[in-house]
This record gives C-alpha cells, structure tokens and sequence, in this order.
C-alpha cells in the first residue's frame, strides 16, 4: 500500500502526491491583501509556502468551490487556466467556464495514465456552515480518491463544510486512509463557524477511526478562528492525538502512521 504525500501549500491549498496522480486543492497564490465580496471583507495574512512553478505539474485541480477568494484568488484562478483538469461544482463550473468540469454529489469522473494507473474521483456533500446556509454560502463539494486494484487507500478532501449527515455519509461508504479537512472554525456572517471548529474535527476522526487528519485551511487568513494548536490540544484531550498530522508548510510529507 502506498501512503500519500501531501505538501500544504497555504491556507486550502495543498499538493497530493498519491497513486502515481498528483493533485492541487483549492488555488490559492496571491501575496497577503484584502478581498471584497459582496457581504465581508476576507484579509489574507500570508504568502504561499510554494509558488505554482515551483510545484511542478500536477494532474488535476479539486476546487470545493469558486465563490470565496480563500478557497480561490486571483493567483489561483490563474492556475486553473495551466491544469489539465479543473473539477468543482456544477455552478462552479458554469461560471468559471473553460476546461471546469461540474460534478455532483455522489457523482465520480476517472482518470487513467497510459502505464494502467487509475483513480476515480467521488464528488462528496459539503455544507458550507450551520443549516440554512445554502442560499448564503452557495454550492461547495469535497472529494474522493479511490485507487482501483493498487491497494491505495482511499483519500478523502473535505472541502469547506462542517460535520453533519453528509460527511457521515462518506465514512459509511468508504473506508478512508486520509482525511485532508478544511479546519479553521472560519467566521465571516456571524457567531456560526462555516468550516469544521474542534468539534467537528474530532467528530470526522471518531467518524472515521481508520484515517489519519491532515489539517488545512487554518492558517493564513484573517477569519480563521482556530488554528494548529488549538486541534493539537482538542485531538490529545479527547485521546486522538495519533491521528492527527499537522504539516510544516512547504514540505512534502509522508502521511503514514507513526
């Protein structure tokens, strides 16, 4: 079985080396600076760890959603012009255009290299804070990588969301290695989180006791809530310690159990 490699590049966005397939989740490459949408003003606090050059090629992008500047920058727009493959939602899609492929809940798209190699991408449910937030948040996906006949298990990205029926979902259904969860209690609208807080992050580890948590999106914008530590503290005090994994921006890392 071949383990993972994942290199956080900042923020939502990291490099997953797994399965002989390399992908980029949520583009995120411009220097720190202020974003205005249309309700909040989103400040980012720090530079990526990598440059998109400096990454190398990858075979896909896995965008969870193209509305908000954190999850997708200026930089990171531009990446998706340079990916051979971009997948996201099927809104997404529609308003980014170009080579944007729009997946469903549930729905899968395969990949295959010319040596056999294959993955098939699952598109997961992802609800993008408490419920009702849906006509506020807009659509947002997370994703599965299932490696067929490799004996690669399978890894699950998150995507913006909480914990909730849809994330139990995906532990009934597949039997995950890695978890990369999109953490970092976000908080823009109100006293709600929008992205998984503490509590939601050891609900997805209890959820899925055969998976190691590699964190992201906790670090590097203003409205990030919780950070590294604050995980590190809730895993250990609630007897999960071993399985997370948080990462040192910039390296690649192995994730294997310890």
């Amino acid at each position: 079985m071949t383990a993972p490699t994942i290199t956080l590049i900042g923020g939502p966005t990291a490099l997953i080396d797994v399965g002989g397939f390399r992908f980029l989740t949520d583009p995120t490459f411009d220097e720190p600076g202020e974003y205005q949408l249309p309700h909040v003003t989103l400040t980012k606090t720090s530079k990526p760890a990598l440059s998109f050059e400096e990454i190398g090629a990858i075979d896909a992008v896995l965008l969870s959603h193209d509305q908000h500047a954190d999850n997708l920058d200026h930089g990171g727009r531009a990446v998706l012009d340079k990916a051979p493959r971009v997948f996201t939602t099927v809104t997404g899609a529609q308003r980014l255009g170009g080579h944007a492929e729009g997946l469903g809940p549930w729905q899968t798209m395969r990949l295959t290299k010319q040596d056999g190699r294959s993955v098939v991408i699952t598109a997961t449910p992802a609800r993008h804070g408490p419920a009702g937030i849906e006509p506020l948040s807009g659509d947002v996906i997370g994703f599965v990588l299932t490696f067929p006949g490799n004996g690669t298990a399978p890894v699950y990205v998150t995507g913006d969301t909480v914990f909730y029926d849809g994330v139990a979902e995906v532990a009934r259904r597949f039997r995950v290695g890695v978890v990369l969860l999109f953490a970092g209690s976000a908080q823009t609208r109100g006293p709600f989180h929008l992205t998984m807080d503490t509590n939601d992050a050891v609900e997805t580890a209890h959820a899925f006791p055969e998976a190691l948590i590699v964190p992201v999106h906790y670090e590097g914008w203003a409205h990030f809530k919780q950070n590294g530590e604050d995980l590190s503290k809730a895993f250990k005090a609630l007897g999960f310690g071993s399985q997370l994994r948080l990462l040192e921006p910039g390296v690649a890392t192995p994730i294997t159990r310890q």
